[in-house]
């Protein structure tokens, strides 16, 4: 990790940590106590947790958590919307120019966010949106593992976003980037493609993955494989119809 000087205080974040989150009460307290450890004098920051129509205690806790967690905030959707919509709600009530995308499953170390961030400062690129965390070993099983590397390597032949792996939730994004970006279900699977489309530049960063040891994953080949093959044919004809003019303005 590298050394970045303290960051003096302001009223306004510098980081949104955006969580969406589906019963996942049994992380929620280990999970923020790891966020805050991580960031707390490193930058200012609030933490946005969005419970996505939980049916388990996972609000409940996070209400309760709210007494502990002082730059922690909770939305609430009453029915299931999904994992894009939740962090698009996330990201629409976020104060902060960045947010950091992370998984409520405890599977990304919070701790990598500092690395986001500082290879986002290291690069001083103007243009650059989206620093996006590559798992460099995963912790899941070898089904799991299989279906997303083979998706992953037509995501990437198709639609030529040089991202590895896409389906790591860690990321660093700016907040104006991300409301420009057509909002559909499941785009968070995309979100590379979708800001090389802007005309601006991500950045990939490798990161550690951990198993899961609470709560259930929320994803498998039936809710994954025929739905990313309408939103791949969607996003590519997305790219295909970009247009980024050179503006001058005529005195």
């Amino acid at each position: 990790m590298t050394d970045r000087p303290k960051k003096a205080e302001s009223e306004t974040p510098e980081i949104s940590v955006v969580i969406p989150m589906k019963e996942e009460m049994e992380n929620v307290k280990p999970l923020l106590s790891e966020i805050e450890s991580a960031l707390t004098g490193e930058c200012n920051f609030e933490i946005l947790c969005i419970d996505d129509g939980s049916q388990d205690d996972t609000l409940a806790t996070l209400v309760e958590a709210k007494k502990q967690h002082t730059a922690l905030r909770v939305l609430h959707h009453a029915k299931c919307c999904g994992q894009s919509t939740a962090t698009l709600t996330g990201v629409r009530a976020a104060r902060a120019p960045w947010i950091a995308i992370i998984d409520g499953d405890m599977q990304n170390p919070p701790a990598e966010i500092i690395n986001l961030i500082a290879a986002r400062d290291e690069a001083e690129d103007s243009n650059l949106a989206m620093v996006a965390g590559q798992r460099i070993k995963r912790e899941d099983g070898w089904f799991k593992r299989y279906c997303s590397r083979f998706a992953n390597d037509v995501r990437r032949r198709v639609l030529n976003d040089g991202i590895r792996d896409t389906g790591c939730s860690l990321k660093l994004i700016r907040r104006d980037i991300f409301l420009e970006l057509p909002n559909f279900d499941h785009m968070h699977r995309f979100l590379g493609a979708l800001v090389l489309r802007t005309g601006s530049n991500v950045l990939t960063v490798e990161v550690e993955h951990r198993a899961r040891t609470a709560g259930k994953t929320k994803y498998g080949l039936g809710n994954r494989l025929w739905t990313g093959i309408v939103d791949l044919a969607g996003v590519l004809w997305l790219k295909r119809r970009a247009k980024h003019p050179i503006i001058k303005e005529v005195e």
